[in-house]
C-alpha cells in the first residue's frame, strides 16, 4: 500500500491545469460484494468518460485518456485487493491509483485539477505522524497513519554516529571533527559548528554524550529540511538515555513529549506502529478539539479571524490566509471562484465548469502549510460544511 502523504497530494495538486479525472470507490476484500467491485469500477469509468465529453473533450480523446484505468481492471488486481477503498487520478500527464484502508463513497469528479478532499481523513483526521527511531548505529525515520507505517529516506541524514562524526585518531585529549554530510557541508545542519569540537578534560562518558548530541544536531538539521512547513507530530523511539539528548538538539515544533523507550533496533516497522499509535491517537483528538474551541472563541468574539462563510473563506484560502480548517467529508459545494474579482459563485447543483469549492479551500490550505481536519459534518461548528481560522 502506498501511504498518502502531504507530498503525494501536493504532486497531484501542482500538476498543470488540464482535464483531470478523480475516481473514488469503496472496495470489498471479502464477501459476496467482491464480484460487484469490477462492475462498479467499469460504471465509474463510463461516468468519467461521459463527464469528459460534457466538458468538451472529443470521445476518442476521452477513451484514450481513460485507457490506463481500463488496463487496471484485471482479475489479478481485484483478487489481490486487500483494502477498503480505491482512489484513481488520471490526466494527460499523470496516472496514479491508491488502494487504501478507507471506505470512500462512490464519486467521479472531472475538472481542471484533481479532487483530493476524500483523502484528507487519512492525511489528518486518521492520524498522520512521524517517528524517529534512534540508535547510535542505525537511525530510521518513518511516516505513519492510523493504519500503517513506512520507512522514509531523508536526504543528508546520517544513519549512524560513525557516519556523522569523523574521529581524528591523531588528535589529543578527545578532540574530534564533524563529518561533512552527503551533498552538504559541516554547517549545513542546525546547531552544529564547523571545525573541531573539543572535549578536553571531560570524562569519557561526557565526551561520548557530547558526540551523540552533535550527531543528533546533524539528524535534526536534515529533518528540518524534510519537515519544513509540516505540522504532523513527531515521536521518538530509542533507549532511554538517547531521548533527552535528541530533545536537546531538536528544533521541530511538533515533537511530542511521550516516546517509545527501548532498543528500537530489534523492533520491526509494524511493532513500532503498534506501540506508536496508542500514543499518537489522543494527540489528534486533543488537537482537533483545540481547533474547534479556538474557532468558537474567535468566532464568538467577532474578531474577524474566524469564519464559516464560504464566500469569505474561498478567497482567504487562495491568498494563503488560512491557519486551520475544519471541512465536512462527504459533502460538496459546487461553484466557481474568480481570483481577479475575488468573487465566489455558488450553485445549488453542479454546472458545467464547476468545482467543489470545499475541495478548493482544503487544497489551497494544505498547499500553503495550513492544517486541515476533514471531519464528519456534525463535527464542524454550527453545522456548516466548513469553518476556518485565519492567520490575519
Amino acid at each position: 500500500m502506498t501511504l498518502i502523504s502531504r507530498e503525494e497530494i501536493k504532486t497531484l495538486l501542482e500538476q498543470p491545469r488540464q482535464n483531470s479525472v478523480s475516481i473514488y470507490m469503496p472496495t470489498h476484500p471479502a464477501g459476496p460484494e467482491v464480484r460487484q467491485d469490477p462492475i462498479r469500477f467499469k460504471n465509474l469509468i463510463k461516468e468519467a468518460e461521459a463527464r469528459l465529453i460534457d466538458a468538451g473533450v472529443e470521445q476518442n480523446d476521452a477513451v484514450e485518456l481513460l485507457a490506463k484505468a481500463h488496463q487496471l481492471d484485471t482479475s489479478d488486481f481485484w483478487e489481490q485487493m486487500g483494502e477498503q477503498g480505491i482512489a484513481v487520478f488520471i490526466s494527460k500527464d499523470i496516472f496514479r491509483y491508491y488502494t487504501l484502508p478507507h471506505q470512500f463513497d462512490e464519486l467521479v469528479v472531472v475538472t481542471d485539477r484533481f479532487h483530493i478532499k476524500p483523502l484528507l481523513p487519512i492525511l489528518n483526521g486518521d492520524g498522520r505522524f512521524y517517528l524517529l527511531a534512534l540508535s547510535q548505529k542505525d537511525v530510521r525515520f518513518f511516516e505513519g497513519s492510523r493504519y500503517s507505517i513506512q520507512e522514509v529516506e531523508v536526504e543528508n541524514m546520517p544513519k549512524s554516529l560513525d557516519e556523522a562524526l569523523n574521529y581524528d585518531e591523531t588528535a589529543q585529549d578527545g578532540q574530534f571533527r564533524i563529518a561533512t554530510s552527503k551533498g552538504g557541508t559541516a554547517n549545513s545542519f542546525s546547531g552544529a559548528q564547523p571545525g573541531a569540537f573539543h572535549g578536553q578534560g571531560s570524562p569519557d562518558r561526557d565526551k561520548h554524550q557530547e558526540a551523540i548530541l552533535q550527531f543528533f544536531h546533524a539528524v535534526n538539521g536534515a529533518l528540518q529540511e524534510k519537515l519544513r512547513n509540516q505540522t504532523a507530530p513527531l515521536m521518538l523511539a530509542g533507549v532511554e538515555y538517547l531521548l533527552p539528548l535528541y530533545r536537546d538538539a531538536n528544533t521541530y515544533q511538533h515533537l511530542i513529549e511521550e516516546g517509545i523507550s527501548g532498543n528500537q533496533e530489534i523492533l520491526s516497522a509494524q511493532e513500532l506502529h503498534e506501540r506508536a499509535w496508542p500514543i499518537v491517537e489522543p494527540y489528534y483528538h486533543k488537537s482537533q478539539q483545540q481547533v474547534v474551541e479556538r474557532f468558537n472563541e474567535l468566532f464568538g468574539g467577532n474578531t474577524g479571524k474566524a469564519s464559516n462563510e464560504l464566500k469569505e473563506i474561498v478567497p482567504a484560502a487562495y491568498y494563503q490566509r488560512i491557519d486551520s480548517l475544519l471541512v465536512a467529508v462527504g459533502q460538496q459545494q459546487w461553484g466557481l471562484f474568480d481570483p481577479t474579482s475575488e468573487t465566489v459563485y455558488l450553485h445549488q447543483e453542479e454546472e458545467a465548469g464547476d468545482e467543489d469549492l470545499l475541495d478548493l479551500v482544503a487544497a489551497h490550505t494544505l498547499l500553503n502549510g495550513g492544517t486541515v481536519y476533514a471531519v464528519a459534518p456534525e463535527e464542524v461548528p454550527f453545522s456548516t460544511p466548513i469553518a476556518a481560522i485565519f492567520r490575519y
